[in-house]
């Protein structure tokens, strides 16, 4: 039987974005309403993604972390969730800075990435448009979910649960494309050796 696929996901955001409420309604379907929001937690879980196993190693950064923290935490993961609060624009202007130390530390790779605005459920305190969250995830070239980690069924794009499902299939369709160039550059070098030996036997 093959191994199933392992994926490393990390959760990044401001403190109070519901980073911990997100992850606990994704491997749970419940929702915590008092949690710390200093604290750092790694989960294990296996979820079937269109027809396949994958297991999943979820870390749910604690959004207080220093810059040595958060790159550490970016060498780690092979996939991101950028979550911000619909109802905290300053959570949403942290998105872009933290985009761009991403991209930094895994150069020359595009990380794949993941936006969700969370407290969808808040309509009556929302500071950040859904049009502003689709223009950033279509600026930062990734899938864009508004979701509620306290009502599941709120929102746009089917929920908590599709947004880890959707940056799973992402990582996976990167590490099919990296394959694919692997396997043409050692085709290429393998050419390019015969072309030598035959040129050497020629002459």
């Amino acid at each position: 039987m093959a191994k199933s696929p392992e994926v490393k996901l990390a959760v990044f955001g401001r403190a109070g974005v519901g980073k911990s409420a997100l992850v606990v309604r994704f491997l749970t379907k419940r929702f915590i309403w008092e949690y710390d929001p200093t604290l750092e937690s790694t989960y294990r879980h296996q979820a079937n993604i269109d027809d396949e196993v994958v297991s999943m190693e979820i870390l749910d950064t604690a959004g207080q972390e220093d810059l040595l923290q958060k790159e550490g935490h970016m060498r780690w993961g092979d996939g991101f969730i950028l979550v911000y609060d619909i109802t905290d624009r300053g959570s949403f202007e942290e998105v872009a800075p933290l985009r761009s130390l991403l991209e930094e530390v895994k150069r020359p790779k595009h990380a794949p990435l993941v936006l969700v605005g969370n407290k969808a459920d808040l309509e009556h305190a929302r500071q950040v448009p859904t049009e502003e969250g689709e223009r950033l995830a279509a600026d930062m070239a990734c899938a864009f979910y508004e979701c509620s980690a306290c009502a599941d069924h709120v929102g746009t794009g089917g929920g908590v649960a599709e947004a880890f499902y959707e940056l799973c299939r992402e990582v996976r369709r990167r590490r099919a494309m990296q394959g694919k160039t692997r396997r043409r550059s050692s085709t290429t070098h393998v050419k390019q050796a015969i072309n030598k030996m035959l040129t050497k036997i020629s002459s």
